[in-house]
């Protein structure tokens, strides 16, 4: 599509967006009486407006039935985590088996490294990007010290090349190599957190197979957001959190992925709690832990009901619209975004996008290196209405949220991100 710089052109392209109507299914945040551009889905997804009415019935049958909600509620307590394994099945690209929504990402990544990080003498090393998500920085770091490894020998992140901003595939096939003979595990963010860059699964999954290593991914960033295929690419597990694009609210509910290869395997240690017990014998209480086939045996703890229920209303939506539909629209949006951006200024004298330019490497997230004033910058756009994220040292990241983000927002934004560079 060839792009114009005007707001006829955007509100023409809002007119003729399938996808619509599904802003009105959420609450628009507001400063001073007058709606934001929320550009910040990337940390917290807005809240639908039918999480209202999907918490009030859990309330209204824990009111009425007690302990009985369990078994007599509209949506038995019992079963909640499996409500929603058919909508994250077709968002992660997976069987139902596969997935399970349960605790929060940095618990699941424990649980996983747990089963998918056995070290041993010879295969003992960790491939991972330089610079991930703290959170999960900080499990790879536990983890090789609950193992009596040091991270300097144990853990290989990987860094861009000098002068670039992102990683090639080809680099990280080529470390993956490297290290085949003392390669335990290779884990990577789908989508990296601070660039937006969207890793090749598929790829580093045979790479890392073929070397004889677990692979794993944490979907933080990729869930809901970019199309994920996790079944047919092999991966090993992965882990995801819902409060960002899954609109799963603050703090909201996560979950995993186990590939069906695994499911039977039961002699892969595990963190054991009663609600992956088998389900038929949980009940009698009886000594001797015996996991449920597939993903379900890694759960822990009784369902989060009143948490699952706003992911429920979310989720909702999701089956709604449709992955593939949201995507298709994610990557004319983010596409726009860039176009009006490139549009200010040529030469990169004030900032520069440092997410990849292709929509098949990279998700609705634009990363915006900041050369003069950045947070001064950030500082005006916020004041001006628009609600970004600011992450040090220098990078603004905007994300156009396909479900309640429209192209007149992004117009608008870069509108007011202009006037905030050239003062």
């Amino acid at each position: 599509m060839k792009f114009q710089n005007s707001i006829a052109f955007a509100q023409k392209l809002d007119k003729g967006d399938p996808l619509k109507s599904y802003r009105s299914k959420f609450h628009q945040p507001k400063i001073k009486g007058k709606e934001v551009i929320y550009l910040v889905g990337n940390s917290l997804g807005l809240q639908p407006k039918s999480v209202k009415k999907f918490v009030s019935e859990e309330l209204e049958d824990w009111a009425q039935l007690g302990v009985e909600g369990h078994f007599d509620s509209r949506r038995p307590w019992l079963h909640y985590h499996k409500f929603s394994k058919k909508a994250l099945a077709e968002i992660v690209g997976a069987k139902t088996t596969e997935v399970v929504a349960m605790n929060q990402l940095t618990v699941n990544l424990h649980l996983m490294m747990t089963s998918f990080y056995q070290p041993t003498e010879k295969r003992f090393k960790i491939i991972a990007e330089a610079g991930a998500f703290s959170s999960d920085q900080y499990a790879f770091e536990s983890q090789l010290k609950l193992h009596k490894l040091n991270s300097n020998d144990a853990l290989i992140e990987l860094k861009p090349r000098e002068g670039e901003f992102t990683l090639r595939t080809e680099d990280i096939i080529k470390s993956i190599e490297e290290h085949a003979d003392q390669l335990a595990l290779v884990i990577f963010g789908a989508v990296q957190y601070y660039t937006g860059q969207f890793f090749d699964i598929k790829k580093i999954t045979t790479a890392g197979h073929r070397a004889g290593a677990y692979v794993g991914f944490d979907l933080a960033h990729a869930v809901g957001n970019v199309s994920l295929n996790l079944h047919q690419d092999d991966v090993d597990f992965a882990v995801w959190c819902g409060y960002k694009y899954l609109n799963s609210g603050p703090g909201g509910l996560a979950g995993t992925f186990i590939h069906e290869r695994h499911a039977t395997n039961f002699d892969l240690p595990r963190l054991a709690g009663w609600w992956g017990h088998h389900d038929k014998e949980r009940f009698q209480m009886k000594k001797g832990f015996k996991p449920m086939p597939g993903v379900d045996g890694w759960q822990l703890s009784n369902f989060p009901v009143l948490s699952g229920a706003a992911q429920l209303a979310s989720l909702e939506i999701f089956q709604e619209a449709g992955i593939k539909n949201l995507r298709k629209k994610s990557v004319l949006l983010t596409s726009y975004l860039e176009f009006l951006l490139k549009e200010i200024e040529s030469g990169n004298k004030n900032f520069l996008i440092i997410t990849p330019e292709l929509s098949t490497d990279r998700g609705c997230q634009l990363s915006i290196l900041m050369k003069n004033r950045g947070r001064n910058v950030f500082n005006k756009i916020t004041k001006a209405g628009v609600m970004a994220d600011w992450r040090e040292p220098d990078v603004i990241r905007v994300a156009p949220v396909p479900l309640y983000n429209s192209f007149t927002d992004v117009y608008r934004f870069v509108e007011i991100f202009k006037k905030a560079i050239e003062f």
